[in-house]
């Protein structure tokens, strides 16, 4: 980073860099979110092989049905656009395309010839119309690894890198991080996965995330 941009705030640097490309990053991050549904419910809907019940393991009898997480879990999507809203670059954008599309495909492919889905809760979901209605659109399968989960560690990885890159304060790069807990908790709270899901999940992410920051830190892209 250039001496005049740590003479500039960081919200400053983050404000000039979200309009560069806007056109580009709404229908590329739209196009890829749409994209990947298409895919995710088709395999959800119509596995080609034997689906395997992950099994739950200690960690969750530890975490309790948290109906009010529901905020927490629906955020993805919003938070998942943060990382190539603040990327500078083409080049940058593309990048990370390549490298979450990768991640996601990876799990797709997981999915496609080792079908799973989480275990029955003893929950009765019509008391929780809002948990219901989810349960309805996102059914038990695609469960291993959580792409809910691999998609948020990528992006709070990232979006603490670019946080660091604009010399944002400390509160900011733990509310990043605090953001992140909380949708991976969500994950588990509201029984949308296990930890096995989750912890497979988090391998996934955070690698994919490792790799691509190598490459990109690799090439010294600064603006």
């Amino acid at each position: 980073m250039n001496e005049n941009n740590r003479e500039r705030p960081w919200y400053r640097q983050a404000a000039e860099v979200i309009p560069r490309h806007v056109y580009l990053k709404f229908v590329g991050t739209t196009t890829f979110i749409s994209i990947f549904f298409v895919a995710y419910f088709y395999l959800l809907k119509d596995p080609a092989y034997p689906v395997t019940v992950m099994p739950r393991i200690w960690l969750d009898h530890l975490i309790g049905f948290q109906p009010l997480s529901l905020p927490f879990y629906l955020s993805l999507w919003f938070y998942v656009s943060l990382p190539p809203a603040l990327l500078a670059t083409r080049r940058e954008l593309v990048d990370y395309a390549m490298s979450i599309g990768g991640t996601c495909l990876v799990g797709l492919i997981i999915f496609y010839f080792w079908p799973t889905a989480v275990p029955v809760a003893h929950i009765d979901w019509a008391l929780y119309p809002d948990v219901d209605f989810l349960k309805n659109m996102d059914a038990s399968g695609n469960a291993c690894p959580s792409l809910h989960v691999a998609t948020a560690v990528f992006s709070g990885i990232w979006l603490h890198y670019l946080l660091r890159r604009f010399g944002a304060p400390l509160w900011i790069v733990l509310c990043n991080w605090i953001w992140c807990a909380g949708i991976v908790y969500s994950t588990l709270a509201l029984r949308q996965h296990v930890a096995v899901d989750v912890l497979a999940g988090l391998a996934l992410g955070g690698l994919a995330a490792s790799l691509s920051l190598r490459k990109s830190q690799s090439r010294d892209v600064f603006y």
